[in-house]
């Protein structure tokens, strides 16, 4: 072998290569391992109102470790994630030394029982809100069903100036809705829409015109609907 100079050559070219090679791996896990290239640049883009900004450096802090390399973006996420206001976290890498984030807030349709929030897709989130908002209740999983009726209910309801206030659906099925007036409209489980609709169009020649306000509807009637009002009494003086 050592008189065969094409051996040697070939030899030669094999273990200049895998040195080379090894350097290239040794020069990289030096630059990735050590605080070379640092991230020094955090930057949150979206349409943020409620996330705050000591929330934000909260998560910065605990979500973000490493160099520009060796940051785990999906760890980084997670960590946005927890916040009870984000919807959705998208993270990147910027060269040569910034993390982007891009952020997406849910935006609350209304209340969920008494103690969280529903966004438009019907996702349940705990959060804290002052906004004067319908509140839905409903057996678990059935948050974006209930949502989506909500939605169908206030356009049924516009051209009679009402809206909805609070939405129950109950463990059989049964649907009740409550008013912005106070008024409280019994469904029932089947043709819920149909029979709202029939409610709507006979409201302004019926219910609107009766002397004192009704507080009950009860539409479970295949050709009309019962009502119940308040009869207020005033106490007289005697003379």
């Amino acid at each position: 072998m050592w008189d065969d100079v094409v051996a040697l050559k070939c030899t030669s070219s094999l273990l200049l290569a895998v040195a080379g090679a090894l350097m290239l791996y040794g020069t990289g896990h030096y630059v990735v391992h050590r605080e070379i290239l640092p991230l020094r640049q955090v930057r949150i883009t979206g349409d943020i109102t409620h996330v705050t900004r000591e929330q934000v450096e909260a998560v910065v802090s605990r979500g973000v470790r490493g160099n520009f390399f060796t940051v785990d973006l999906t760890h980084a996420r997670q960590a946005f994630e927890k916040l009870p206001w984000i919807r959705t976290v998208n993270v990147r890498r910027r060269w040569p030394d910034e993390l982007a984030f891009e952020v997406e807030e849910h935006k609350p349709i209304a209340r969920w029982g008494s103690t969280a929030l529903v966004s438009a897709e019907g996702a349940v989130f705990e959060a804290a809100v002052n906004a004067t908002l319908p509140v839905l209740e409903g057996p678990d999983g059935t948050a974006a069903e209930i949502v989506s009726r909500l939605q169908v209910f206030d356009k049924m309801l516009g051209p009679s100036g009402r809206h909805v206030a609070q939405i129950t659906l109950s463990a059989r099925r049964t649907w009740v809705l409550q008013l912005d007036n106070g008024m409280v409209l019994e469904l029932g489980r089947d043709n819920i829409e149909s029979r709202l609709a029939g409610f709507i169009s006979a409201y302004s020649d019926t219910v609107a015109l009766l002397p004192v306000p009704a507080t009950y509807v009860d539409l479970r009637y295949a050709n009309g609907f019962a009502v119940r009002a308040t009869v207020i009494k005033l106490n007289r003086k005697k003379s």
